[in-house]
């Protein structure tokens, strides 16, 4: 057998059925096993950015292993940007590159890098094949490793010699480890001894929720504790049912205003949450040195990173969470149970009036032109079907979007968790291959579009129904806030270097139908409900370019 038929072999064998690309010189030998190959697709991507986030997407809203195959270094240094995104996600991707020739690279020929090396900071595990023999264990070591708890993307050089080889080849067989982590039993009991006589507790949400589909088990927890839940701050999923009347969204971004927040608290329970992942430096810890933490992930790095709880558990929330239910049920008396149940209705009533004051001030906004986005949020949410997807990247557009936005399961709303913009687009595209009977819709900035938009070819090559719409302030409008929050120079002149994107304006509505991707231009909250509606009865990729008032609210 060939390496390069064994190599996607032992793909399938993984239960890989994309692999997501940009391909050249040595990545030839692959591309001509797929000439022959009708399992695995191959999916062409323009730009090895809009590739890496495309399998981003997929992966997280599949759960399965993605697969990525780059060009040498200067491919894989395109990709880094997305990369980032995906270790902080910490999606299940295996990254490959194409290498040179063993025998060549002495020379150190044009292309050649140590890429095992340039990909380490950003994977769990980096390697490159060096003797056919090897290369069965080292992609199955590979797809473990990125599968394995807790899931990340892994790196594997290719070197083109290894891929045209012939050689008798033990394929072996995939392992993989249970993912469902139970917590240390005197660690629960710990723990649910500090909730069960807590007075005023309070949960934060992580993405770990999703990622082990422990919706129920979280509510269940958080209706028996009466606790309010907010989503950590940098969330890539729904980590709790948005409609909960308990869900009470985001905390703003900054340790002042995180501080205000849970000086009303006793005990705060992070079930996986980022404590804290912050925009910006602030003299106020956003920690009250009063409040007891307890710290549920299952990633033992997360635990304690910045703060020492008062009870660490290594475990995932699906087979950890019922432990703890159960245990705080047992320690609960009765004076406990009725003083949780009347937290609950004074939080469910507090939150029910912040939503309606939400929508309140949406539906004020409404008729407004240019577009508020707050009032384009609230129209979308009522228009969407229940079992729509939402891709965001709206950044400074996004406040309120999950109060406003129907994301009650867990693969209903997918953010962007690392920060490096350009990821909405093409992670539309991978959501809708891999939840291809559910509506999915990207809510994307113009000025993260512009990084990634050569993924709207892929889209129409592969008629691949995802919807864009494009929120478009025609600038960098969270650094214009954050500027202006530094209260310098350029607060006072009114003028921000850098961040305008006008003179000329970019023109969405052509650039997408270059693509080969339909557009339409709306300056109308209405007209982009219609819009979107066409498109998802169509079921065809669309881009719908929304002018937003350019207008922003100081930080």
């Amino acid at each position: 057998m060939s390496g390069k038929r064994a190599f996607l072999d032992l793909l399938k064998q993984e239960g890989v059925e994309i692999m997501f690309g940009n391909p050249g010189t040595t990545e030839l030998p692959l591309m001509d096993a797929f000439a022959t190959e009708n399992e695995l697709r191959y999916l062409l991507g323009l730009q090895e950015a809009a590739v890496m986030a495309m399998a981003d997407g997929y992966a997280q809203a599949s759960g399965k292993l993605a697969v990525v195959n780059l060009h040498v270094a200067p491919g894989l240094g395109n990709a880094m940007g997305m990369l980032y995104d995906a270790q902080k996600a910490g999606s299940p991707i295996l990254v490959t590159a194409g290498q040179h020739e063993q025998s060549f690279n002495a020379t150190e020929p044009i292309l050649w890098a140590d890429l095992p090396t340039i990909a380490r900071p950003l994977v769990k595990w980096s390697s490159e094949v060096h003797r056919l023999a090897d290369l069965p264990r080292l992609v199955h070591r590979a797809a473990k490793t990125a599968l394995a708890p807790p899931t990340g993307p892994v790196f594997l050089s290719l070197p083109g010699d290894i891929l045209r080889a012939d050689g008798d080849i033990d394929l072996s067989a995939p392992s993989r480890v249970a993912p469902r982590l139970r917590g240390d039993r005197a660690a629960v009991e710990a723990a649910a001894a500090l909730l069960a006589e807590a007075k005023h507790p309070v949960i934060m949400a992580g993405d770990a929720v999703a990622q082990s589909r422990a919706h129920a088990e979280l509510v269940e927890l958080a209706e028996l504790l009466g606790a309010p839940v907010y989503t950590e701050f940098v969330p890539s999923t729904a980590s709790f049912p948005a409609s909960h009347p308990l869900f009470r969204g985001a905390m703003v971004r900054l340790a002042p205003d995180v501080r205000k927040v849970l000086e009303q608290y006793d005990v705060l329970f992070s079930v996986g949450g980022d404590l804290f992942t912050l925009s910006l430096p602030s003299d106020t810890d956003p920690m009250p040195p009063a409040i007891k933490l307890i710290h549920l992930d299952v990633d033992p790095w997360e635990l304690g990173k910045n703060y020492p709880p008062a009870v660490a558990i290594l475990g995932d929330p699906k087979g950890t969470l019922p432990d703890i239910i159960a245990a705080v049920r047992e320690r609960m008396t009765s004076g406990a149970r009725g003083a949780a149940r009347e937290r609950c209705t004074a939080a469910t009533k507090a939150i029910a009036s912040e939503r309606e004051a939400l929508a309140a001030k949406a539906r004020a906004l409404a008729q407004a032109t240019p577009v508020q986005p707050l009032a384009l949020l609230h129209a979308i949410g009522q228009m969407l079907p229940k079992d729509a997807v939402v891709i965001e990247e709206a950044l400074s557009s996004a406040p309120g979007i999950r109060q406003l936005i129907r994301s009650d399961d867990p693969q209903s709303y997918f953010g962007l968790r690392g920060g490096g913009i350009g990821w909405g687009l093409p992670a539309a595209i991978g959501v809708k291959l891999a939840l291809p009977d559910r509506p999915v819709l990207g809510l994307i900035g113009d000025g993260s579009a512009l990084y990634t938009c050569q993924g709207l070819w892929t889209a129409a090559r592969y008629r691949i129904g995802a919807v864009f719409v494009i929120l478009n302030n025609s600038s960098y409008r969270i650094l214009k806030q954050r500027l202006h929050a530094m209260r310098g120079l350029a607060e006072q002149a009114d003028s921000y270097v850098g961040m305008e994107l006008v003179d000329p304006r970019v023109d969405f509505v052509s650039l997408a139908r270059s693509l080969g991707v339909a557009a339409e231009r709306a300056k109308t909250v209405h007209e982009t409900t219609d819009l979107i509606a066409r498109a998802f009865k169509n079921d065809e990729p669309m881009l719908i370019d929304v002018e937003l008032d350019r207008a922003f609210k100081p930080m």
